[in-house]
Formats: C-alpha cells, sequence, structure tokens
C-alpha cells in the first residue's frame, strides 16, 4: 500500500473532508490527529495509573471522634479507630 493510501484512510478515519483543497483538508486532518493523539497518550497514563494501583492493600485509618459537647457533664466518650483494607466505612 502507499503511504498516501494509508493518509488518506487515516483522514477520513478522522472526519470528513474540511474543504474542497486538499492542502487545507491535510491540516485540518493533521490538526484532529494531533488532538486524537493527546486523548490517547493521556488516557495510556490513566489505564497505567490504574493499573499500578489496582491491587494496592494499603490500610485506611479514619478516626471519628465521638464526643459530643454537653454543658451539664465535663465527660467525653472516647473516638472510635476504624482499620480498614481499601473500603471506607462509616459507623
Amino acid at each position: 500500500m502507499k503511504h498516501k493510501t494509508l493518509w488518506k484512510w487515516f483522514a477520513m478515519a478522522l472526519g470528513e473532508k474540511a474543504s474542497k483543497c486538499d492542502n487545507e483538508s491535510d491540516i485540518v486532518a493533521r490538526i484532529r490527529a494531533g488532538i486524537f493523539l493527546t486523548y490517547l497518550i493521556t488516557n495510556c497514563f490513566i489505564v497505567a495509573g490504574v493499573i499500578k494501583h489496582w491491587d494496592d492493600n494499603q490500610p485506611i485509618e479514619i478516626y471519628i471522634d465521638n464526643s459530643v459537647p454537653s454543658r451539664l457533664s465535663q465527660t467525653q466518650t472516647q473516638g472510635t479507630l476504624l482499620k480498614t483494607s481499601g473500603i471506607v466505612s462509616y459507623y
């Protein structure tokens, strides 16, 4: 296959021809290709980050303060420390 044929197919896959002039259409196709490549690269980085952190079993610690201020008594209850492995639980 010729290089021009592959370029024409790629340009047509990006969208309709922008102009009757081939030079203008090629410029628009290059801009569209640049936008497409930035989307593709961004998505590759997102997927790589998800794969890298797929099975991180780092515990998440959440401290919930159960103390209730009261004017009648000076006692306060202790807070609760929840340890989970990746799932946040609220009690």
